[in-house]
């Protein structure tokens, strides 16, 4: 039985329902100029940002294309995680820093189980076995590892250093920060050189341009990117500014709303590229999404916040609860285990969804502020 055109349509391209999203920004801002329901501010502002997040990637999609094949690999790395970075700004700047660690650790495994699961699953549903890669996920994993360590340490040393001096453990997290971001601009340095040389051997054919992406100019692709960014900052202070009295109403904690909900929000405009990527068997591009976005928030984005953080006078360490570094080290072996032999079937991407879910259930049930 075929499916109906609407389901087919929307399967094929998931930005279509994305977008109709957009009639909640004017929603949210309405609520919030007459302080109605906490709750209520909270869903529309959180379901307003998500299209605008999808604009804003388009909008980088549409100057990456237009400034080449490294300069637009600069571009979509250095805005991959723009929206997100944006609602954490606001969420530094509240003072909410507890949300602001547990949103770093939910990226990482939301990419890695939630996002990569639904790609995985999606794509082995239409195609069956798909193939991709190991070499590029390889390192990907590998950059992963670097960045799991990274986190670990200060959480390992901390108690330790404490009984000295607290200010040491500051200074360790500032430390081991500036070292995860050298090792991400090096991966960028070597990406870049990588690629510079294979055109020099042989020079790359011009690849079909993708079904899907903008044809804008330059000057028209600046203004959406500036008024994305504009009216994401101003739905994230709305955001922010309701999650106090939600978690006090709903009886959530802000470990919940970090891991689970903020990078949802976030991300969810990429999440549903990594998805049709899937159904169009283009698996390496699905994969590149999922680890690439894990990778730029554990090694750029966490980090980042940290120094940004320290500039707001509110200085926030990299010290991560065992609880959250138990899943962000569940998740990087899983992730391995089922990229390892570079093909992939739906059953793999509901064993990955599966990780997730245990994990969202334990943080909602975890009695941690």
């Amino acid at each position: 039985m075929p499916r109906p055109r609407l389901i087919s349509g929307l399967l094929s391209d998931p930005r279509r329902w994305v977008d109709a999203l957009v009639v909640f920004v004017p929603v949210a801002l309405v609520l919030a100029f007459l302080h109605a329901d906490s709750t209520a501010i909270f869903i529309t502002a959180a379901l307003g940002i998500i299209p605008l997040a999808g604009i804003l990637g388009e909008a980088t999609d549409a100057l990456a294309t237009r400034a080449g094949t490294r300069a637009g690999a600069l571009l979509n790395a250095t805005f991959g995680n723009a929206a997100e970075l944006i609602i954490t700004i606001a969420a530094i700047r509240a003072g909410l820093l507890n949300v602001v660690k547990a949103s770093i650790t939910g990226s990482i495994i939301g990419n890695i189980l939630l996002v990569l699961g639904l790609s995985v699953l999606a794509g082995g549903l239409r195609h069956g076995f798909q193939r991709f890669g190991r070499g590029g996920v390889s390192v990907s994993m590998t950059m992963m590892t670097i960045a799991i360590i990274g986190l670990l340490v200060p959480a390992v040393f901390a108690s330790a250093i404490a009984s000295s001096s607290r200010v040491n453990v500051e200074y360790l997290s500032l430390g081991v920060a500036a070292a995860l971001m050298i090792a991400y601009v090096l991966s960028l340095l070597f990406s870049f050189t990588a690629l510079a040389k294979k055109e020099r051997v042989a020079p790359l054919a011009p690849e079909p341009e993708e079904e899907g992406l903008p044809d804008w100019s330059v000057r028209r692709a600046l203004i959406v990117l500036v008024a994305a960014v504009v009216f994401i900052a101003w739905l994230s202070e709305i955001l922010v500014a309701a999650i106090e009295p939600v978690i006090l109403e709903r009886g959530l904690t802000e470990l919940f709303v970090g891991v689970i909900v903020v990078p949802i929000i976030g991300n969810a405009a990429e999440h549903l590229v990594a998805m049709q990527m899937a159904l169009k068997n283009k698996m390496d591009v699905a994969l590149e999404i999922a680890l690439g976005s894990s990778t730029q928030v554990a090694l750029f984005v966490g980090p980042l916040l940290v120094f940004i953080s320290l500039a707001f006078g509110t200085p926030m360490s990299l010290v991560f609860n065992p609880f959250e570094l138990a899943a962000l080290v569940a998740s990087v072996v899983i992730a391995a285990l089922i990229s390892l032999d570079g093909e992939s079937n739906w059953l793999e991407g509901a064993q990955l969804l599966i990780v997730y879910i245990i994990l969202a259930l334990a943080f909602f049930y975890l009695p941690v502020a």
